[in-house]
């Protein structure tokens, strides 16, 4: 739709620029500039202007953060319903339970008096005991079962809580990395690299992007150091192995350089078109190791 309305306001312009230039023309021109106006409208293949991609994501992000809050606040009333409901259970589990013990003695006191049991005061002490243990027993096993419900709850509470902090600290790296593609000052990139870090020491992805950053920096040493730290971390890393590879080129160490390619093309081959267009490797291609490499 607001293609169309584009399009329309700009053959109305175009129309109008048209007639101004051409009002002294005969019907002929004027027909001529009208069907060049047309055509250049119709040949419009992109779009005058671009969304905010970046909008779009933000409030993807809210939303998602509402909807787990809701989430959390659904399971906590599920979890607290069902404590209820099993509290209900087991209280009227016990009282069933010594109603129809009280009625069993009465039973069986009158069926002892009947046949002879003529000691009413032993009746009356062994009912007594009978049902205080009854009673122990029962009260002792629902407490155990409360607090196993309260252990589970207090669990669950804690993973929710749990999941919160992973999904605050996911939302934070994934702003820090698109902060980090639209920085072009590679000084301002490793500090977001940095920020990045701190938030997650084991993330090899944000060393070999630093190991990168300081490369262009010229700065091989500090890249070497980099990549080993991701290396200790992932040794399969095959980034860290292919920037390990540029600081040794950048330095002038063809053979660890050669080595660091071989461990890269080992793992994976969708390096292999940027080792050979590579600017920074551009002193191997003559290395006859590394034509071998590449073949």
């Amino acid at each position: 739709m607001s293609s169309i309305l584009i399009k329309g306001l700009v053959l109305l312009v175009c129309l109008n620029s048209q007639w101004l230039l051409a009002a002294g023309a005969s019907d002929e021109q004027r027909d001529q500039k009208l069907e060049q106006s047309k055509e250049v409208v119709e040949n419009l293949t992109a779009p005058l202007y671009n969304p905010f991609v970046e909008r779009y994501v933000l409030d993807d992000l809210k939303q998602l953060r509402t909807e787990l809050a809701a989430q959390k606040a659904e399971i906590i009333q599920q979890i607290v319903d069902r404590e209820h409901t099993s509290v209900d259970r087991a209280v009227t589990y016990a009282t069933n339970t010594v109603t129809y013990f009280f009625y069993l003695i009465a039973a069986a006191t009158s069926i002892l008096v009947v046949v002879g049991w003529t000691s009413i005061r032993d009746i009356k002490e062994r009912v007594h005991s009978q049902a205080d243990e009854e009673i122990s027993r029962l009260v002792g096993e629902y407490e155990r079962r409360l607090h196993a419900i309260e252990s589970q709850l207090n669990q669950r509470t804690q993973d929710i809580e749990d999941n919160r902090e992973e999904i605050e600290m996911t939302q934070e790296r994934q702003s820090l990395w698109l902060r980090a593609a639209r920085e072009n000052n590679y000084h301002n990139k490793i500090g977001v690299y940095d920020q990045i870090l701190k938030l997650r020491r084991d993330d090899t992805e944000a060393l070999t992007y630093k190991a990168d950053a300081v490369l262009e920096l010229n700065e091989p040493q500090w890249a070497i150091n980099l990549c080993y730290q991701a290396l200790a971390i992932d040794p399969e890393d095959s980034h860290a192995f292919y920037q390990l590879a540029c600081a040794y080129t950048v330095l002038g160490m063809q053979e660890e350089a050669i080595n660091c390619l071989s461990e890269v093309l080992e793992r994976t081959d969708t390096y292999k078109e940027d080792i050979i267009n590579d600017p920074v490797m551009k002193p191997l291609h003559e290395n006859e190791q590394f034509k071998a490499l590449l073949a």
